[in-house]
Order: C-alpha cells, then sequence, then structure tokens
C-alpha cells in the first residue's frame, strides 16, 4: 500500500478536506477519507443545537421565527400527537405539508422524535403518487397540511427515542421499471454525513448564529436534507422559501439578498439565473444535482465565499464526495467525505488504474438501503476485488485522479434533470400507457438556449390526442417528470432491438401541437422566438401554451431573464398567469405602456403644504409645553418669583418625566412615529402623499420631543422601540430611523453622525428601504446609508461614505459613491471588550445630566432677570431683562461647559480604549460636552474668538492658526502655527 503525495493544485487535501488518497494492489484507483465521526442521530445533534443556542432563531419562514427552544416545544407537542395516534419506534410516517412554510419542517423533526422515519412527498405531486409512494413504504400515518395526521393502521411500538441502526427518512427515486424505488437511510449514516460537512466546510469560520440557510428544495428531494442539517448542526437559521419563489428563477436572488442568506446549497442551472450580485452575503454556496459549467464557477467563486461541487446518489446519502471550486478547469466532484470510500472500476469489477476511467462504485458509512430486497441485493452487491462487503454501483462514469474525480457521465438509462435522478424507464412506462400510443421512448435534449428538456417521442395511433395525453401525464407524474411530446412514424433501433435514443430526431421541426400554423408580428412574433429558444421547438402558433408545449419552472425562469431584455417588469408570475403566447404578449406591450405612462413628474399639492403648516401647530404646542413646566417647576421651587407660574409638584414631575427623561422622549416620539406609520413597507410613495405626510411628521415629532438628543445605550432602546431589529452585542452611536427600518446583526457598530434614515426623495417620489448592517460589520462616522443599503456580515464602511447598495460581506468600501478598497480589517480587535453594566448605568445617568445644563444655566438668566421685574410691571421689566438674561445664560452656560470639560479631560489619554471603560466615557462625554457647546455657543464659533475659547477648553493653537467650528477632544488636539482647520460638518 502506497499514499499517494499531497496536491497542492487546488488545495483540497490535507487539513482543508481531510481526505487520504490510498492506492491498493499497485496503482488502483482507491479513495478513502478519514474515520468517520462516532455514532449518533438527527435526534441528538437537533437537541445538542437546542441546548447549546436555545434563544437563537432555528426556522424562519417570514411568517414566524421560532427558536431552537420555541421549534423544540413545537416538535415535542407534534410528537405526542404522533404517539397517540399510534406512531412508534421504527415505524414510517408521510409527510406531505406545503412548502416553504414552518409546519413542513417541524413535522419532519417530529417524526424523527418519535423514533421514526419521514417517507416525503412534494405537496405539489399528484394524487396518484403520494398514493405510491406512501403504499409502497407502508407507512403508519401521513402527516398534512396543517399538521393534519391521518393515521393507516395502529402500531405496536411506542413512540420512542431512535437508535443509530434505526431509519431517518426514506426518499423514493425514479425506477427503470416505471415504479419509483424506495431508498432508506439511516440515523448513523445520516449523522455521519452531517458531521462530515462539518469537517469540511467553512473551517476557519464554521457555520453558526446569525447565518440563515436557504431551504428551497423539495423534501421530495435528498439534498433537502442537506439544507436542514447544515442550519442545525451549527445553530443557524433555516429559511424557507415559497415554491412561487422557486419557480421564479431570477427573482430568487433578490429574495436572498431580503432575507439575508448566508448559506445556499443548489443545482447550477438555478444559480446561473442569479446576478451575482444577490450573493454578496453568501459565503457558502454548494453545488450539486448536476454537471457543474466552469464559467458559472468563474463568476462565482471570489474572496470570503467557498464554493463547493459535490457529488452523491441518494444511496449513498445525499453527498459521497466533494471538490472546493477555484474557478479554474477542470471541474470535479472530488475525494470522499469522512468515513466514506470510492473506487473506480472497470466492467469486470477491478480497479483501474489512477488515471483510468470506468464506473464509480461507493463503500462506507453513508450507504443506504433498498426496500426492495432484490433491489438492493443487485445494486449493493459486496465487491469482491476490494473485500468491500457492500458497495452501490453507482452506474456514473468518472476518471480517477490524484486531485479529485472528474465527472465523465452516465453509464445506463439513468439521467439528472434539473437535479435529480430519473430514470428514462419511468417516463416510458407512462408514455407507454397513454391512449392511442404504439410505441414511445423518451431522451434528454438540450435548447438552443442551453436549458434541458425531457422529451417524450410517441408513436400513435386512433385514439391519440395531444391534450388528454398531457393532462394524464400531468395526473400520474411528479412535474419534473412530464415530457414534451414529440410524435414520430417510428422509433429507431439498434442492431440489438433496443431503442436508440441517440438517434431520435433533434431538433423538432415538425411538432403536432393540435394546432395551424400562423404569421405572427410585433410582440407576438419576438415572444415565439424567446420561446423557441428556450423550448428547443418551433413555436408558430399565437394559441400555444407554454407549459402544454414543455415548459417547467425552470425554462419559465429562463425565459423570463429573456423577456426581461425588453421588459424589464417582467416576472415569472406573467408566465403562470398568461401561459398563452397571446395573452403573455398583450400582458407584456401593456405593461411597457404603462410604465412610459407613469413617469410624469408633478409638482407638490398645495393641499400637502397646507397640512404641514397646520402639523406644526401643536408642534411648537410641544415645545412651549416644555419650558412652561420649566418655568412652572422654577416658579413652584423660588415662591420670590411670584410672576413665575406655579404647579403642584406631583403634576410637575409627571411631565417633566414625559417632556425631559429619556424614558419620556423615547416614549412619546417611538409611540407617535409606530401610530403616524403604521402599515409603511419599503417601497415608492408620492412625494406630498398620506406615508410622505406622515413620515415626515414622524420626524417633526422626534426633534421637537427632544428624542434626537437621547445618546448612548437609550439610542439602542429608542431603535427598538420604532421597530427596528437590532441584535446583541450592537454600538449605535447614531438615529434609527423613525420607520423602525433599520437591522443590524449581532456584534455590528455603528458610528456617529452616520444617516440611517432609510428615504430619500426622488422628484415626485419618495423612495422608502430598510437599512441593513450584517453581523460584526463597522459603519464609519458621518456615512451615508440610503434606502435598501445593505452592509455584509464583517464588511467595513468607512468614515464619510454613501453606500447606495451592497456592500459585500468581509469587503472594506470608502467614498461617495463607496467602491472597494479591499478586504475587512477582521483581526482586530482580536477580542471583543467586554461590557459591564455599570458603565452601561453610568453612560445612562449622564444623559440625565447633560439635560441639567441648560436648567442651571437658567437658574442663573433668572437671578438676573429677577432685577428686572416686579409685580407691577412684568412685560415691561421681562423686555427690558431680555438682554442682559441672555447674556448671562450664555456666560453661564459656558462657564458650566468649561468647567465640565477641563475637569472631564483629566487623565484623558491617546491610545485605543473599550468604548465601556473610564477613558472610554469621558471621551464621549467631552463630545457630547463639545457638541452641545457648538450649538449652544454658536457665536464663539467661525470669528476671531473662537482660538481664546478653544484655548480655555484645553486645545494647543499655535500663533496665527485658523479655526472655525471644530469638533474635538481639547486636550488632545493641537493646532500648530499658521495652520488651517476648516469646518467640520
Amino acid at each position: 500500500m502506497a499514499a499517494i503525495q499531497e496536491s497542492d493544485a487546488l488545495g483540497l487535501l490535507g487539513d482543508e478536506l481531510g481526505a487520504q488518497i490510498q492506492q491498493e494492489f499497485g496503482d488502483a484507483a482507491r479513495f478513502s477519507g478519514r474515520p468517520a465521526a462516532s455514532p449518533r442521530t438527527l435526534v441528538d445533534i437537533f437537541d445538542a443545537s437546542v441546548r447549546s443556542y436555545p434563544e437563537e432563531p432555528a426556522l424562519d419562514d417570514g411568517t414566524t421565527s421560532l427558536t431552537y427552544r420555541e421549534l423544540a416545544a413545537e416538535v415535542e407537542r407534534l410528537r405526542r400527537r404522533l404517539g397517540s395516534a399510534g406512531v412508534g419506534l421504527g415505524d414510517r410516517v408521510g409527510v406531505r405539508v406545503p412548502s416553504g412554510t414552518n409546519q413542513l419542517y417541524t413535522a419532519i423533526l417530529a417524526v424523527l422524535a418519535a423514533g421514526a422515519a419521514y417517507v416525503p412527498v412534494d405537496a405539489e405531486d399528484p394524487d396518484e403518487r403520494a398514493e405510491l409512494v406512501f403504499g409502497e413504504a407502508d407507512v403508519r400515518a401521513v402527516i398534512g397540511a396543517g399538521h393534519e395526521i391521518t393515521v393507516h393502521g395502529a402500531g405496536e411500538t411506542p413512540a420512542a427515542r431512535p437508535g443509530v441502526g434505526h431509519d431517518a427518512w426514506i426518499i423514493f427515486t425514479s425506477g427503470s421499471t416505471g415504479k419509483p424505488k424506495g431508498v432508506a437511510v439511516s440515523h448513523r449514516s445520516a449523522a455521519a454525513f452531517v458531521d462530515a460537512e462539518a469537517a469540511l466546510f467553512l473551517t476557519e469560520e464554521p457555520i453558526g448564529p446569525g447565518d440563515r440557510v436557504l431551504a428551497g428544495l423539495s423534501v421530495a428531494f435528498d439534498a433537502s436534507c442537506e439544507e436542514m442539517w447544515l442550519a442545525w448542526r451549527y445553530g443557524a437559521c433555516l429559511v424557507p422559501v415559497p415554491r412561487a419563489q422557486v419557480r421564479s428563477g431570477a427573482d430568487l436572488g433578490p429574495w436572498l439578498v431580503e432575507q439575508e442568506i448566508t448559506v445556499v446549497s443548489t443545482v447550477p442551472t438555478l444559480a446561473a439565473l442569479w446576478e451575482p450580485e444577490t450573493l454578496n452575503d453568501v459565503r457558502l454556496l454548494i453545488f450539486g444535482g448536476e454537471a457543474c459549467p466552469p464559467e458559472l464557477t468563474q463568476r462565482l467563486v471570489t474572496e470570503g465565499r467557498e464554493v463547493w461541487n459535490t457529488y452523491g446518489p441518494t444511496e449513498a446519502t445525499v453527498v459521497a464526495c466533494a471538490s472546493l471550486m477555484s474557478g479554474q478547469e477542470p471541474i470535479r466532484i472530488g475525494l470522499p467525505l469522512d468515513g466514506w470510500e470510492l473506487a473506480v472500476v472497470d466492467e469486470a469489477g477491478e480497479p483501474v488504474p489512477m488515471g483510468g476511467s470506468g464506473q464509480l462504485v461507493i463503500g462506507g458509512v453513508g450507504l443506504a438501503r433498498y426496500l426492495d430486497a432484490e433491489k438492493d441485493a443487485e445494486k449493493y452487491a459486496p465487491l469482491e476485488s476490494l473485500g468491500w462487503e457492500r458497495a452501490y454501483r453507482s452506474g456514473d462514469l468518472v476518471r480517477a485522479e490524484p486531485e479529485g474525480l472528474v465527472f465523465l457521465g452516465r453509464a445506463d438509462e439513468q439521467i439528472k434533470l434539473g437535479g435529480r435522478r430519473i430514470e428514462l424507464g419511468e417516463v416510458d412506462a407512462a408514455l407507454q400507457a397513454l391512449p392511442g400510443v404504439a410505441g414511445a421512448a423518451a431522451a434528454v435534449r438540450t435548447a438552443r438556449s442551453g436549458s434541458q428538456l425531457l422529451v417524450g417521442y410517441v408513436v400513435t395511433q386512433e385514439g391519440w390526442d395531444h391534450t388528454t395525453a398531457v393532462e394524464k401525464l400531468r395526473a400520474e407524474l411528479p412535474a419534473a417528470l412530464v415530457p414534451l411530446l414529440a410524435p414520430v412514424e417510428e422509433l429507431p433501433t439498434r442492431t440489438s432491438g433496443k431503442v436508440d435514443r441517440g438517434a431520435l430526431p433533434w431538433p423538432l421541426k415538425d411538432l403536432d401541437k393540435g394546432g395551424p400554423a400562423e404569421q405572427l408580428y410585433g410582440t407576438e412574433a419576438w415572444l415565439a422566438e424567446q420561446w423557441t429558444e428556450v423550448l428547443g421547438i418551433p413555436v408558430t402558433s399565437a394559441s400555444d401554451d407554454f407549459f402544454a408545449i414543455g415548459g417547467g419552472s425552470l425554462s419559465a425562469a429562463q425565459l423570463t431573464t429573456r423577456l426581461r431584455t425588453r421588459h424589464p417588469s417582467a416576472a415569472v408570475l406573467d408566465i403562470y398567469q398568461q401561459p398563452v403566447l397571446r395573452k403573455l404578449a398583450r400582458r407584456l406591450e401593456k405593461s411597457a405602456q404603462d410604465e412610459e405612462d407613469r413617469r410624469t413628474i408633478t409638482p407638490v399639492p398645495r393641499r400637502a403644504q397646507v397640512i404641514q403648516l397646520l402639523v406644526l401647530v401643536p408642534l411648537f404646542t410641544l415645545l412651549g409645553l416644555r419650558w412652561t413646566v420649566a418655568l412652572a417647576a422654577l416658579g413652584t421651587l423660588l415662591p420670590a418669583y411670584a410672576w413665575l407660574p406655579t404647579a403642584p409638584w406631583w403634576l410637575l414631575a409627571v411631565a417633566a418625566v414625559v417632556l425631559f427623561s429619556p424614558p419620556g422622549r423615547l416614549a412619546l416620539a417611538a409611540g407617535g412615529a409606530r401610530l403616524l406609520l403604521r402599515g409603511v413597507k419599503p417601497g415608492r410613495y408620492a412625494r406630498g402623499g398620506g406615508v410622505h405626510l406622515r413620515l415626515w411628521t414622524a420626524e417633526r415629532l422626534a426633534e421637537f420631543s427632544g428624542a434626537t438628543s437621547l445618546t448612548g445605550s437609550w439610542l439602542q432602546r429608542y431603535a427598538r422601540a420604532l421597530g427596528a431589529k437590532v441584535g446583541p452585542d450592537v454600538d449605535l452611536h447614531s438615529l434609527p430611523p423613525v420607520t423602525g427600518l433599520l437591522r443590524l446583526g449581532r456584534g455590528a457598530a455603528v458610528e456617529s453622525e452616520v444617516d440611517l434614515s432609510g428615504y430619500w426623495l426622488d422628484g415626485d417620489r419618495l423612495e422608502v428601504g430598510t437599512v441593513k448592517v450584517g453581523a460584526h460589520a463597522v459603519v464609519g462616522t458621518r456615512s451615508v446609508l440610503l434606502p435598501g443599503a445593505r452592509v455584509g456580515k464583517r464588511a467595513e464602511v468607512a468614515p464619510g461614505s454613501a453606500v447606495t447598495g451592497q456592500v459585500p460581506t468581509g469587503q472594506r468600501w470608502a467614498g461617495a459613491p463607496a467602491v472597494k478598497l479591499g478586504k475587512a480589517k477582521r483581526n482586530w480587535p482580536k477580542e471583543r471588550p467586554r461590557r459591564g453594566t455599570r458603565w452601561s448605568v453610568m453612560y445612562g445617568l449622564t444623559g440625565l445630566a447633560l439635560t441639567a445644563l441648560p436648567v442651571l444655566a437658567g437658574l442663573a438668566a433668572l437671578l438676573v432677570a429677577r432685577a428686572f421685574v416686579t409685580p407691577g410691571s412684568v412685560l415691561t421689566g421681562a423686555a427690558l431683562a431680555v438682554v442682559p438674561a441672555t447674556l448671562t445664560y450664555g456666560l453661564a452656560y459656558a462657564v458650566l461647559l468649561l468647567i465640565a470639560v477641563r475637569l472631564l479631560s483629566l487623565e484623558l489619554r491617546e491610545g485605543t480604549h473599550p468604548t465601556h471603560s473610564r477613558i472610554g466615557w469621558q471621551a464621549w462625554t467631552v463630545t457630547q460636552l463639545m457638541d452641545r457647546s457648538r450649538e449652544t455657543l454658536f457665536p464663539l464659533y467661525a470669528g476671531l474668538v473662537t482660538p481664546v475659547w478653544l484655548r480655555l477648553l484645553g486645545m494647543r493653537i499655535g500663533r496665527g492658526a485658523e479655526v472655525s467650528t471644530v469638533l474635538a477632544l481639547p486636550s488632545l488636539t493641537t493646532v500648530g502655527e499658521g495652520a488651517s482647520w476648516p469646518t467640520t460638518p
């Protein structure tokens, strides 16, 4: 036995993949991974995540988000119902719940928790298919929509926790005889697969809480198991996508962005429809189910993202081997997972030499079994040449290379379409059973657009009807197996007498679609060309139905991409709602005309301006009320000022809490905004319309109530009160949007004076969007995040930047508009500083203390005013006191601020310090004081007296220096002689 040397070509071996490649019997091609992980069940894996991440989101279908604790409780409730229905250990339970829902995945977990195996059938598959599958599996019960349980027979074994030898799932694949094959996978194999992938993907930054995993595959497709457990093995969140969204193809890309998906497992055909920008947040992209085009990997392999090509039949537990893509050819299916063994053999079952080609045979912990014992004995027969007691013969041809296997094609009549393995024999059998068919054969053909089509060639006779045949096939077969029907005079055969599928005609020239050809014009003619390109058949009638002549969900998505080159607003839903060519053409024409007519900029209605003026009345009343309460408090406190108003202390206390304290200001602004902006969502609205006026009023309310002066921890409370989603360990130092359309991920940091308003005015339009900042991302001070802006996880936005779209995960952007500079500096700080509650309280108290500054200055002003105002001359005295009282107020405010800045600057030293520390608190407080100085004492700035004032505050300013409205830490700032410091925004 000689070990093959590690190859550096793709960086796939050693620590990255952890696979050993062994050559046995000379240079025979045999590959084996490291030993499998310790035996356990999927239930063990889920329970471990529940214990480790109880409050982290586990499942989110867009309607309801469940934490791991909540999901476990839902699973337990359904498990008990299954037990009461007679489901026990070792039983089988059918699952036919609508896709894209939390209920579907809760049902699967509940079946596993009951000790049974789940048998999935797509909810959209025909009833005949479901009955066949459930009958073959001999299910004890079926879980349907709404978790309705239909019992098929009473069991004798009570529900119990499964063991490693019990089945986890049974998935049915296409069968060559026309009957689907049931494949059972044990918990030992399933858990070994989940643990093997955990050792494979993102080893430097593993999947974990905060990651969101796309669940877009049918649960009747074994790759869906990968989706589920990529989330639940790591404490991440599984995000089901509605089936209609999956069908939309290209439209699924923006959905990934909206849902902040970071992990995707899919087929290359679907990923090819997405714009690369929609995958900016995706850091793990897994391909499988079909051959991966080199140009696709070149487009999607990028810094900060792992892209893997995987291979594995259902019979070997989802994935048997994998290859990390580099964006360069050749495209490999890679090396085995931990616990899997691979061999490449010739027709005699002997291993081929390294570099040779042959059939791929799989062994190891991932081997499943067929429910059909005879089929199992045939396909899992021993491989005597290597001493394997059980080995699965895949029927796939590969080339054995030390760096990994290269897929070549099939050795039999099994094909892959849309990621599914399909036995052509099953389609043949369905075709031959059609009325009026004398002979039939199915084949896969490639249209000019590159899409693959399943074509059913039929030799017709009396009784044939195209429409009836299509309806019958749709009622009996899953949608993926319904072929395009092509009548032919005869089926070509080989010398053996078998049908020669390769000789079947293509492209189809004279396809009988049940109607005459006609001349098409305008949009209809152009649309017919697009249909022909996608479907690979001539489309000559305006009455043609896209789905009746071979269209499917994937081809509809491909067609939508083509339509958007001329009609940008086209959606896959248009095709489903208007599948007839003539009607679809009319819809596209109408949509184009509407878009043309829509963009005429109109002036802001005079009515809107009047409403804004009227709204200012109660807002200024609120502002006046604050001054009234302050004067009443002083009048009650100082009886000597008889001319001041008075009020009961309890009333003053309530008013002070509501109008002056951070909780009161927060409640006023947030409560008002939630009422005013109820129902407002991201979108486009009319300027001066209802939404615009409500938004404007909410912002003015925040200003007049004093909420815009909230600082420190109160900002996070304010953001949450407005409806924003703020994760744990977030640092927020800027005002949140009054719309509440803000999402801050775990550990995100938003520095001061960042514009997060999330709206802008464009002509007569108001654009409202959600602003999202990913986990551990940093947004620099005085940046602008425009509506719809998204900053990816661990990304950085430099100070003063304007983000108009997306900043991809792990990148650093700067500028206006922001552009990529390089990788984010993720190595700083190495450890996040601890957050003590002491400093959080200190920040809160400091915020309250800062509000007392104008009150103390106001007391000094009142002392001066007292000398002018007497009971007999209140108005005259007040008029005379305005100037001296104002000057006194300004002087007192300046002295108080000067003393506070000087005291707080003691022991303030340069360096990097945690925000929650003494120096961090000092720097923050001095900054707040300097900002208030610039606002309240503005006459001291941008003039000759400015250097004098700044020197008093502790700043070192040289002779002849010019300074303006600067904002800095005075004790740590030096301006040299003759230097110029312009205005700080």
